[in-house]
């Protein structure tokens, strides 16, 4: 593969020191997704392949009237702690920039090759390329630094060899037929007291994200950054057809419904339904149903206080979830001005609120059991695991949410949906608007009178 290194944006370039934090939900942000998926668990393995790799810290630039700055320093990680909400590293540093002047902000776009958005963001992201021509980039701005980079370059590369762990998911095993998948599921060992609920994806090449949190393969967000103005257009454009919607999730099931992305990710009650989905696309690639067990606690209803915590995040802009915190204190994290406005929303909707969110439970994800408000959600038994902030769902799952996954074979698809088909699993049931179910009945017929003149030949 190709070469690596960390990338640390810190926001406080006065925290940037021997001993660093940053919170859980920035890592590997800005980082390819085939590297990301590798790494999210930080396993053992996954942290020695981090501690393995050349490592710029710099503070996120500092734009003022004499110019823009930002503190930059080069070395290895020596040691890194995790707990659900932060990450703890010990900083070994091999050469201290200090804080280094720029005529402009794109000379910083061009040493570090990174955007606008990520160097004004705290987070860490793992960078395809090689640190070194960072370096050099680096000596050709500020030549002041040159014999220092030089004897940096010239010292041996450590551990140069090691690669991201590969991806952990449990695969319970493949299934050729409607038989053989009910048979898995069958077979499959429960948790304690789950519910269990199922997704369908056409290919296995498909994440486990939310349609708004889906990335370029260079790990870039594709909407993320425009969350709120996505909402508020679609209403401005359509506002009449929202009226009846008295939660700020009941209007985001609305929107996921039509298409726009949004921070939930439909997942259904009945197996045969993922299966559908599993096999109606992609006919090239093998598909793969996904299970989720999940445990009664992260199981909510629409009406929810996390609910409408975790949906009024669309209210806020980009900059203003920025700055949300959720290392603080529950008292400081409520008093903050970001919370406030965050509750301005839920209380618009839930006029007895209180301030008293808990910090982590933000950046959480639950199953939200919706209000069948239109047909889709009626037949297919739908239900949402709904993205808290800077919320990531890892392969095999995490606390209150187990996954598991099925693989079906390419070459079996068009078997499994014609056994589906006979047990009134098709497009109508799956779809069902009156013209899904003509198109349906359409096709159905046209096949059954090509069969005929067949026979009579």
């Amino acid at each position: 593969m190709s070469e690596n290194f960390n990338y640390i944006s810190i926001t406080d370039k006065d925290r940037i020191n021997d001993n660093m934090t940053i919170l859980r939900g920035r890592l590997f942000e800005s980082t390819p997704v085939a590297i990301e998926k590798r790494l999210e668990g930080l396993s053992d393995k996954s942290v020695t392949f981090l501690k393995s790799l050349p490592t710029f810290v710099c503070s996120e630039i500092d734009s003022h009237a004499d110019g823009n700055s930002m503190v930059i320093k080069y070395g290895r990680i020596a040691d890194l702690k995790h707990s659900d909400l932060t990450v703890s590293i010990t900083f070994d540093t091999l050469m201290d920039f200090g804080e280094v002047n720029f005529d402009n902000v794109e000379d910083a776009h061009k040493i570090f090759s990174v955007d606008r958005i990520q160097l004004y963001r705290g987070h860490w992201a793992v960078r395809e390329g090689d640190s070194v021509e960072v370096l050099r980039r680096l000596s050709d701005f500020f030549p002041k630094f040159s014999e220092g980079i030089d004897r940096l370059i010239e010292q041996p590369e450590v551990d140069a060899e090691i690669e991201p762990p590969p991806r952990e998911k449990k695969i319970l095993g493949t299934a050729t037929d409607v038989a053989s998948f009910l048979k898995l599921l069958y077979e499959a060992p429960l948790e304690e007291d789950p519910e269990t609920f199922f997704r369908g994806h056409g290919t296995a090449k498909y994440e486990l994200s939310p349609f708004l949190l889906r990335k370029w393969e260079n790990g870039d967000w594709k909407f993320l950054p425009n969350e709120d103005r996505l909402c508020k257009e679609l209403l401005i454009a359509h506002y009449d057809e929202f009226q009846s919607d008295q939660y700020c999730f009941d209007r985001l099931v609305r929107m996921q419904h039509f298409g726009l992305p949004t921070r939930m990710l439909d997942i259904t009650g009945n197996p045969l339904m993922a299966l559908f989905f599993a096999c109606s696309s992609q006919p090239q690639d093998d598909g793969e149903v996904i299970i989720f067990q999940v445990t009664s606690d992260a199981v909510k209803y629409y009406d929810s206080d996390t609910v409408s915590c975790l949906s009024n995040l669309s209210n806020l802009t980009y900059e203003q979830k920025n700055t949300i915190d959720v290392s603080l204190e529950q008292g400081k994290f409520n008093k903050s001005e970001v919370v406030g406005k965050l509750l301005h929303h839920i209380k618009s909707e839930k006029g007895f609120f209180e301030g008293r969110i808990i910090p982590k439970d933000l950046s959480s994800i639950v199953c939200v059991k919706a209000k069948r408000t239109n047909s889709r959600i009626k037949s297919q038994s739908g239900a949402f695991l709904l993205f808290g902030h800077e919320a990531k769902l890892p392969d095999v799952g995490q606390k209150g949410i187990r996954i598991s996954r099925i693989t079906v074979k390419a070459e079996e698809k068009i078997k499994i949906l014609a056994e589906l088909d006979r047990i009134n699993v098709n497009d109508a049931t799956v779809y069902p608007s009156i013209g899904q179910t003509a198109d349906h009945l359409r096709e159905q017929y046209q096949s059954k009178v090509r069969e005929t003149e067949y026979e009579g030949r």
